[in-house]
């Protein structure tokens, strides 16, 4: 399918009592035409350029996308995500220390128990509204990184609506009765110079067989953390973000593929 322009807008949605804000970026093709949709979720930096960019890629391919902000005001400005991204990988140990210490300080409200209720609740909304779209017609997908990769599983056990789940470099600690919820397909995609992750990665399969999930991990040499992120000089591997962006538009058309 040739790419086409996407329109964008910011909606409000409710989840729980409360508002929060989403992008949502539309496929100009007709909706007889879509080819699904895509649920973007961001990295602990929050809501920022490069997601939104993200989104607006996929709706380019023809699906309705929605990336919905869980962070709020807890996130990082552009610049202060560029900057302590920059910081992260110095070789100044000043400038390291600067950086995780601001990391810490970013990562401490969304360890609270009462944050990932609120993040499940306004996913599930996400997922509400995407439903609500005769042209999408249930055929749902998630994606997300880092941060986002881990709500990208937590969703695919929260909502059964979920058709397909990408996460990219994501930590997952879910107790193998919640993974058996799990109904549909996963492909992940992690670096193997992403030490935590990738050890954890033979651990994780054998936690999905066990679970009975259809999970598909993908592992990428000379690749770290974020090396889907364009914006992050430091870390974005181009080669490794071509090839996943491929395999994943070839899972969404496996996955998303009309019913009737």
């Amino acid at each position: 399918m040739n790419q086409t322009p996407a329109a964008s807008q910011t909606v409000t949605l409710s989840a729980a009592g409360a508002e929060f804000t989403a992008y949502v970026a539309t496929p100009q093709i007709p909706a007889e035409q879509y080819r699904g949709a895509v649920m973007v979720i961001h990295e602990v930096w929050g809501l920022v350029d490069h997601i939104r960019s993200v989104a607006d890629r996929y709706a380019a391919e023809g699906y309705l996308t929605i990336a919905p902000d869980l962070m709020d005001d807890l996130g990082a400005s552009s610049g202060e995500a560029d900057e302590l991204q920059r910081q992260l990988v110095s070789a100044d140990p000043a400038e390291l220390a600067a950086g995780q210490e601001r990391l810490r300080e970013l990562m401490a409200p969304i360890t609270d128990p009462a944050f990932a209720t609120r993040a499940i609740h306004r996913l599930i909304a996400a997922v509400d509204h995407l439903h609500r779209q005769e042209a999408v017609d249930g055929r749902i997908a998630v994606t997300g990184f880092s941060f986002g990769g881990s709500y990208a599983f937590s969703l695919a056990v929260a909502d059964s609506r979920v058709r397909a789940s990408i996460p990219f470099y994501a930590y997952v600690n879910l107790p193998r009765e919640l993974l058996g919820e799990i109904a549909c397909p996963i492909l992940y995609f992690v670096g193997e110079d992403d030490p935590a992750l990738f050890l954890a990665l033979p651990g994780l399969t054998a936690q999905m067989k066990a679970a009975h999930v259809d999970f598909t991990a993908i592992a990428y040499r000379n690749t770290g953390h974020a090396f889907f992120n364009e914006s992050n000089a430091h870390a974005y591997r181009k080669d490794a973000a071509q090839d996943a962006w491929k395999k994943s538009l070839a899972f969404l058309a496996k996955n998303l593929a009309p019913t009737r």
